[in-house]
């Protein structure tokens, strides 16, 4: 079935590797001839640039693989680039429980892992790493992928969190829609500044966007149009590890690498470390919530200014935070109850403060 959407691995990418058994290359499921029984298959990685996708292969296969019991298969690339044409393809994983790990070359690629996404889940919280915001002005076209997402009739979209977003690239009239629609943007010093906070809003995601542009040029010089300015490859496999790690997370995607733009393949292997990161935060879930509740502990805050104690929930298996809308929730928001914070925000919260980004968070349930 999925032979339909998909074109095996190249022989000639294979020919003369002798891959040892410790190395993604031996330990993966790769289709080449045949496609692979994907039964117990987690996670699937797949090309949408033939070109960009090989050239990331020929980095991750020469990786470690130290996932004893991890099922990771390596589908090959989709036969057309048109985003319309794979997103069933994307469905069937998702509906298989198979995450897929996309690799792109246009960031617009990015609305086909959205619109399989809503056909499986009824509504979904996106987070984009970026420098930009991929939104049209209101009142222009629709050139940006975010444009047909946010402006849909009929949205599935719940949340919509950006990360790394450089405001000297972002006309003020979309900067004050982010902000008016209770969305949620993080400038990159911000994120830069301490890492460790960016987790809760990566930890809320169910699909995440990685726009290689969110990488300084010198780190990643293969891409369209690279600046000077941005995350490094350090950090950015930081935030591919907190992604992996986290259970609501169902699909991930890298876009905007360019092959003939890569200087001595280097763009190529910090695409191969964000995957191998991203691989290990999955390896490392710990199966708390939404998976689970058990194992989560209590903590009530007492306010003057609200009539019930915020409720916080620690979780005993990974040490993470989250926090309870003091509000009733409808049946459809009950998977995103539970919002992530840290533990800076408890500890805040005990002080009778809570900070701006867990207040726009209650008002989404109001």
């Amino acid at each position: 079935m999925l032979e339909n959407w998909l074109k095996p691995i190249a022989s000639d990418l294979l020919h003369g590797e002798e891959f040892g058994d410790f190395q993604f290359g031996k330990r993966m499921q790769l289709y080449q001839e045949v496609m692979p029984d994907l039964k117990a298959t987690q996670l699937a990685i797949i090309g949408i640039g033939e070109s960009e996708a090989n050239a990331v292969r020929k980095a991750l296969y020469r990786m470690a693989f130290p996932f004893e019991g991890l099922v990771v298969a390596d589908l090959g690339n989709v036969r057309k680039e048109d985003p319309a044409f794979f997103i069933p393809l994307i469905r069937e994983l998702l509906n298989g429980k198979i995450f897929p790990l996309l690799i792109g070359r246009q960031p617009e690629q990015a609305l086909a892992q959205y619109k399989a996404f809503q056909e499986v889940q009824r509504l979904v919280s996106l987070l984009v790493v970026d420098e930009r915001i991929p939104l049209d002005k209101p009142g222009e076209g629709a050139e940006n992928f975010l444009t047909e997402i946010v402006h849909a009739k009929r949205s599935a979209l719940f949340h919509l969190s950006l990360l790394g977003v450089q405001t000297h690239f972002v006309p003020p009239a979309v900067l004050d829609f982010i902000e008016q629609s209770s969305f949620e943007y993080i400038r990159l010093g911000k994120a830069k500044a301490d890492l460790t906070e960016v987790e809760p809003i990566v930890r809320d995601c169910d699909m995440l966007c990685f726009n290689l542009a969110a990488l300084k040029q010198a780190e990643a010089p293969g891409q369209e149009k690279p600046t000077p300015s941005g995350f490094t490859t350090e950090e950015a496999c930081q935030i591919c590890y907190y992604a992996g790690m986290s259970d609501k997370l169902k699909s991930f995607g890298v876009y905007g690498f360019r092959h003939e733009a890569d200087r001595d393949r280097q763009t190529a292997q910090v695409v191969a470390q964000m995957v191998w990161y991203l691989t290990s935060g999955f390896y490392n879930r710990k199966n708390d919530y939404p998976v689970s509740t058990e194992g989560l502990m209590e903590y009530m805050v007492d306010f003057k200014d609200h009539h019930t104690p915020i409720t916080f929930w620690k979780s005993g298996k990974s040490g993470r935070w989250w926090v309870q809308a003091p509000v009733k929730t409808n049946k459809k928001y009950q998977r995103h109850r539970l919002i992530p914070c840290s533990y800076n925000d408890y500890r805040l919260a005990c002080q009778e403060e809570l900070p701006d980004r867990l207040v726009e968070a209650f008002r989404r349930f109001s």
